[in-house]
């Protein structure tokens, strides 16, 4: 079946001499494995490795085999070229770390285009915004909505933050409840449905490295598998 979507960059990864394979979240096909054979060695090919960076923007045409492990690529062209992602030593770090994150998250090779919209517009504001500082921080909080445990709304004005039922309640019920600074800039976050809102909030270094920990330990209890990206503390110290 010939198939043109658009598709977002997770990893790739060399295989042999000269080719490479790319994981790519796709809009039609949710998650997708493609083999680029010669690509590493091909100067004057129409597939070129700079393509296929962390989080590139595509579209793609492809004849889809639904019972193929890696599937081939026909036509590709980038159709949002990034400005500063690759260039910005902030946002390149940022890149790493984001796509680390959704490499562990999304394991399903099933469609999500409300997921796929969300990381296309994530990333076109990350490129072409000038304050980044908390970006990380309200996307790993709002990427949480498509991925099953967004925290409850409903039970936000009580104190402490349940971490193993997503909820918030009145007092401490497990180890994992907690009444402190990180479950509250958790909920201004969650209050928050731009961006441009939450990067108006004042927190240094060691707030943010903090709230980040917080976060990914939310994630290692939803998440089977799920593994503490290692370029998180390369991260933490450049934010």
């Amino acid at each position: 079946m010939q198939i043109k979507t658009k598709a977002v960059v997770i990893s790739s990864i060399k295989y042999g001499e000269a080719n490479l394979i790319a994981k790519c979240f796709t809009e039609e096909k949710g998650l997708v494995s493609y083999i680029l054979k010669g690509i590493r060695k091909s100067k004057r090919g129409k597939l070129r490795m700079s393509m296929f960076q962390q989080l590139s923007l595509l579209e793609i045409e492809t004849f889809h085999k639904d019972n193929k492990s890696l599937q081939y690529l026909k036509e590709v062209r980038v159709f949002h070229p990034y400005q500063s992602l690759q260039s910005n030593v902030y946002k390149s770090t940022m890149v790493m770390f984001l796509a680390e994150v959704l490499k562990s998250c999304i394991q399903e090779e099933e469609k999500n285009e409300a997921l796929f919209k969300f990381l296309e517009e994530s990333f076109v504001y990350l490129d072409e915004a000038e304050s980044i500082k908390n970006f990380h921080l309200h996307f790993v909080v709002k990427l949480t909505q498509f991925l099953g445990f967004y925290p409850d709304s409903h039970s936000i004005a009580f104190p402490y933050f349940d971490m193993l039922n997503g909820i918030f309640q009145l007092k401490e019920y497990n180890s994992y409840s907690f009444n402190n600074a990180n479950s509250e800039l958790l909920k201004e976050l969650m209050n928050y449905s731009e961006y441009s809102e939450a990067n108006q909030i004042k927190l240094n270094q060691d707030r943010r490295k903090s709230f980040l920990d917080f976060m990914m330990l939310y994630y290692e209890l939803h998440l089977q598998g799920f593994r503490k990206p290692k370029s998180l503390e390369i991260l933490q110290q450049i934010f």
